[in-house]
C-alpha cells in the first residue's frame, strides 16, 4: 500500500510542480488585479499540495513523527510569510514571495531526505533571516542616501572580502571561509551584495571615461582577491555582474565585447598559473578517466541525473549518498535523480521567472541607480544558477556555487534573503512612482486636480527625471 501511494505521489508531485511553474509565467499576462490575485492564490494551493505529498512520502518511508511536526512548522512559517508580508508591505511582489517559499520548501524536502538535522538547521536560519531582513524593504523604500555611499561600499566591501587573509580557513579547496569558534561563513556571499551597491552607486554617477577606469580598477581588485582565494566561481560571478552593469550603464557594446575578451584572456592565464584550475578543466573534459579520484563528483552527478530519467526514481528511492557535497553544490543532482529531469527543468524555470521579475522591476525603476541595482542582483541570481547547474551537468567546469534558496548553506541563504528583500523594496518604490504618475495624468486629464497636489507629486519625482535625463 505504501509503495502504491509513493508511486502515485511521484506523478502528482510532478504535476503540481508543472502547474506551479506554468503559473509563474501566466502571471505576467493579465492586467486585471483581481485575476492576478486569483492566480497567486492558486499558486499557494499548488505549493502546499506539493509539500504535503513530499512530506507524506517521507513520513510513510521513515514512520518518524518528527517529519510531520517539521512539515507543520513549515506550513505555519510559509502562511505567516505569505499573509503578513503583503499586509505589511502592500506594494510588495506576491509572486516573488511565492517563489521564495516554493524554492525554500523544495530545499527543506530534499534536506529532510538527506539529513533531518541539516534541514532543521536550515529552517532555523531561514526563519531568523526572514525576520532580520524584514525591515530592508522599508529602508529601501523610505531612505534615499543609498546612491551616495559609493566609496563606503568600495572600502567596506574590499575590507570584508580581504578578511580571509587574517581569519580565513580552507574548505573544499578554496581559502574563502572565515571562522570564529564554531561560527563559519563566506564573506564573499555578503560582499557580493555590497559589490552590487558599489557598482550601481559609482556607475550611476560616472560622467567621464576616467571615472569608468577608476571603478573598473576597484572591481578588478575584488575579482583578484577571489582568484587568490581560489574561489573561481565567486571571481567569475563578480566579473559578470560588473561587466553587465557597465554595459547597461554606458550602453556601449565595445565595453561588453572588450570585457568578454579580457575575461577569456584572464581565464587562459589562470589556467597556466594555477594547478587547481588545470585540474577542474581536466575533470570537465573527461571526468570518467578520473572516476576514482577528482572526477568522482561529476561522474556520480551524471550517474544520478541519468538514473532519474524524465520522471525520477521517486522520493527516497535514489542513491543520493553516493554523490559528494550532495547537500549544497550538487543538490540539483539529487533533485533530478529522485524527482526527475522534468522537475529539474521546472525548477530552473521558476528561478528564471524570478530573474524576469528582477528585470521587470529594473525597467520600471525611474533612477539609474535603482535600475542598475535590480540588474546587478538579477545577473547575480541567474548567473549563480547557471554556474551551479552548469557545473553538476558537466556543461561547464564545476565552480562550487550553490542554487539560491534550495542548497544547504547558512551564508548563501541569508545573502539571497537580503537580495530578495532589497528587490522587494525597489519593487515597492517602482509601484509608488507609477501610482504618482497615474495620479498626475488623471488630474491633468480631468482638469479638476489640485495644483498644489500636482506640484508636490512633481517634486517627489524630480530626482527620477534628472536621472532619466542623464541616461
Amino acid at each position: 500500500m505504501i509503495q502504491i501511494i509513493a508511486v502515485a505521489a511521484k506523478y502528482l508531485i510532478l504535476i503540481m510542480c508543472l502547474v506551479y511553474t506554468f503559473s509563474c509565467f501566466t502571471m505576467f499576462r493579465p492586467k486585471n488585479k483581481k485575476r492576478q490575485e486569483a492566480l497567486l492564490d492558486n499558486q499557494v494551493i499548488y505549493m502546499f499540495i506539493f509539500l504535503f505529498l513530499c512530506n507524506l512520502v517521507l513520513f510513510l518511508k521513515t514512520l518518524e513523527l518528527k517529519v510531520l511536526i517539521f512539515f507543520a512548522a513549515q506550513i505555519v512559517f510559509f502562511e505567516i510569510v505569505m499573509i503578513l508580508y503583503p499586509k505589511i508591505y502592500k506594494r510588495s511582489s506576491r509572486l516573488l514571495i511565492n517563489n521564495m517559499c516554493f524554492l525554500l520548501g523544495t530545499g527543506f524536502v530534499i534536506l529532510t531526505r538527506l539529513s533531518f538535522e541539516l534541514a532543521m538547521k536550515q529552517f532555523a536560519i531561514v526563519a531568523i533571516g526572514v525576520l532580520v531582513t524584514g525591515l530592508i524593504p522599508l529602508m529601501m523604500h523610505k531612505l534615499s542616501f543609498w546612491s551616495k555611499l559609493g566609496w563606503v561600499y568600495a572600502i567596506g566591501g574590499f575590507a570584508l572580502l580581504s578578511s580571509v587573509f587574517v581569519f580565513g580557513v580552507m574548505k573544499n579547496g578554496a581559502y574563502n571561509w572565515v571562522q570564529f569558534g564554531s561560527l563559519a561563513f563566506q564573506p564573499s556571499e555578503f560582499v557580493k551584495i555590497i559589490f552590487v551597491f558599489f557598482a550601481a552607486a559609482m556607475l550611476s554617477k560616472a560622467k567621464e571615461f576616467r571615472d569608468l577606469v577608476k571603478i573598473t580598477v576597484i572591481a578588478g581588485l575584488y575579482v583578484l582577491v577571489l582568484v587568490v582565494e581560489k574561489d573561481l566561481g565567486g571571481a567569475l560571478l563578480y566579473f559578470m555582474i560588473y561587466l553587465m552593469m557597465l554595459y547597461v550603464a554606458t550602453a556601449k557594446p565595445s565595453y561588453l565585447l572588450g570585457g568578454l575578451g579580457a575575461g577569456a584572456f584572464a581565464a587562459v592565464i589562470a589556467y597556466h598559473l594555477f594547478s587547481h584550475v588545470q585540474v577542474r578543466v581536466a575533470v570537465w573534459q573527461d571526468p570518467f578517466s578520473m572516476i576514482e579520484g577528482r572526477g568522482a563528483q561529476v561522474c556520480q552527478s551524471l550517474f544520478a541525473i541519468g538514473t532519474g530519467g524524465w520522471f525520477g526514481m521517486g522520493l527516497t528511492q535514489g542513491r543520493p549518498f553516493d554523490i559528494p557535497v550532495r547537500e549544497s553544490d550538487f543538490i540539483f543532482s539529487v533533485i533530478s535523480e529522485e524527482f526527475g529531469v522534468i522537475f529539474g527543468i521546472c525548477l530552473i524555470f521558476v528561478l528564471i521567472s524570478c530573474f524576469i521579475l528582477f528585470m521587470d522591476i529594473s525597467t520600471r525603476s525611474r533612477t539609474l541607480f535603482n535600475k542598475l541595482l535590480c540588474l546587478g542582483f538579477g545577473v547575480c541570481f541567474i548567473f549563480q544558477v547557471f554556474l551551479s547547474i552548469g557545473g553538476v551537468t558537466k556543461f561547464i567546469p564545476s565552480t562550487g556555487v550553490t542554487i539560491p534558496l534550495v542548497s544547504y548553506g547558512g551564508t548563501s541563504v541569508l545573502s539571497t534573503l537580503i537580495i530578495l528583500s532589497v528587490i522587494q523594496g525597489l519593487h515597492m518604490l517602482a509601484n509608488s512612482e507609477e501610482e504618482e504618475n497615474e495620479l498626475i495624468q488623471t488630474q491633468k486629464e480631468s482638469g479638476n486636480g489640485d495644483t498644489k497636489e500636482i506640484s508636490l507629486s512633481k517634486n517627489r519625482t524630480k530626482r527620477g527625471k534628472k536621472e532619466k535625463a542623464r541616461q
